[in-house]
């Protein structure tokens, strides 16, 4: 389930991509399969040692086209170990509100992106987060969970505050914010045969509608994300220099 829009964020074969904060690495693995050079990174070494075994699986299969690559290593958003200018594209997808310091991580994002490439950010948005936040506690008040609900406007200030420039944004998986109210009410915390049966017969509907793709979910999902879409979804690119700036410096 990608909740980038890769019409929106177009990659070419051989771009370099920085996935940050890449967890399982589903849209690592999707610029995987359109022959990018991609890098999954982070903090959780349980989950970058999966993303490493399903990278070589694809390798295997056949999935990857010639040319590109894919490392998944560990590492920390708010000193990434790469180079300025070292990436054509960055994603960071449903992490910065787990991070105290999210302009840092936005300042080592624009540090690592070279001048003209593009960043997606995709965070919870408002409205169906405050639910969340409303009926439960334990969704939000737990080690590493969220520490901020983002407002569009917020976040894209803060994206221009970086020096980045945005281009457009969009909210996405409006199918998934009832199941997650519905986690919320019922008890967040209880999964798999635990849980309780509306929350069960929802992730039912979820994963029929991930694997099928019916046509009227998809035209379902499409009207109601304007309305409740559990993401918010922002894309940047990151500007040249001025024609005569140097080191941060215009001409005299």
């Amino acid at each position: 389930m990608l909740t980038v829009d890769f019409s929106r964020f177009p990659l070419a074969p051989g771009d370099r991509v920085l996935d940050l904060g890449c967890g399982a690495g589903r849209h690592a693995f999707e610029c995987y399969r359109r022959g990018a050079r991609v890098v999954a990174l982070d903090r959780n070494a349980e989950e970058i040692r999966e993303v490493a075994k399903w990278f070589a699986a694809m390798k295997e299969a056949g999935e990857a086209p010639a040319g590109a690559e894919a490392t998944a290593m560990e590492g920390d958003a708010l000193a990434l170990p790469f180079p300025d200018d070292s990436f054509d594209a960055v994603i960071i997808s449903e992490v910065m509100e787990h991070i105290p310091d999210d302009k840092g991580v936005l300042a080592e994002m624009v540090r690592v992106l070279r001048p003209g490439g593009r960043i997606a950010v995709t965070v919870p948005r408002y409205g169906p987060e405050k639910v969340c936040w409303a009926l439960s506690d334990a969704y939000h008040e737990v080690e590493g969970g969220h520490i901020r609900i983002y407002r569009a406007g917020e976040l894209l200030a803060k994206m221009r505050g970086a020096g980045l420039r945005p281009y457009g944004t969009h909210h996405a998986h409006a199918l998934h914010s009832p199941y997650w109210w519905l986690k919320c009410a019922f008890g967040v915390n209880r999964d798999g045969d635990d849980a309780a049966l509306p929350v069960r017969a929802y992730h039912k509907l979820l994963v029929w509608d991930i694997m099928k793709k019916p046509l009227a979910t998809r035209l379902a999902e499409e009207l109601l994300n304007p309305v409740m879409g559990k993401s918010f979804v922002a894309y940047a690119t990151k500007p040249h220099l001025p024609v005569g700036a140097v080191s941060g410096q215009g001409t005299a």
